[in-house]
């Protein structure tokens, strides 16, 4: 389930359970229902499929700058390669090497293909005569949702737009 701010600002995915929870409590409402319902031994609801809490939670800004992995910028790249567009064999790359001084952050790590990343190897992009299709930088939250859930149902995709 998406789950969004009292705002609609996507902030998390839940399980069903999870969002049932939080119906029964009164502290999230259903936005995005599926056509098929919910049964217990004495109830019958609506199975949601986007909820939203019905008071604001404050979200960090800076949650998810700290949130790297390799999913993740995978997810902000589109699943492709920095440097020549490929979509299969992917690793991530330091722009600026490691041993060059480049940090492990958002600016400087990017998806890089196998064959890419072994030939730039150890060098500055433009010491090998490779270039960037766009310049790495902190994704949005939005990037999150796509990597709890790769699979983006029809009924998120007016929430995640933004």
């Amino acid at each position: 389930m998406l789950v969004l701010n009292a705002t609609y600002e996507p902030i998390n995915v839940c399980t069903v359970r999870r969002a049932v929870v939080l119906l029964l409590k009164d502290k999230a409402e259903v936005i995005e229902r599926a056509e098929w319902e919910l049964h217990s031994a004495t109830a019958t609801m609506v199975r949601p499929v986007v909820i939203r809490l019905v008071s604001y939670v404050r979200i960090p800004r800076d949650t998810h700058r700290r949130k790297i992995t390799r999913r993740a910028v995978f997810a902000r790249d589109n699943w492709t390669c920095q440097y020549c567009g490929s979509r299969s064999n992917l690793t991530v790359d330091h722009v600026v090497p490691r041993s060059k001084g480049g940090g492990s952050s958002w600016d400087n790590i990017v998806a890089s293909c196998a064959p890419c990343n072994r030939r730039k190897g150890d060098a500055l992009p433009r010491q090998v005569g490779m270039r960037l299709l766009k310049q790495p930088r902190t994704p949005s939250a939005t990037v999150f949702i796509h990597v709890a859930s790769p699979t983006i149902p029809v009924a998120w995709q007016q929430y995640l737009a933004a």
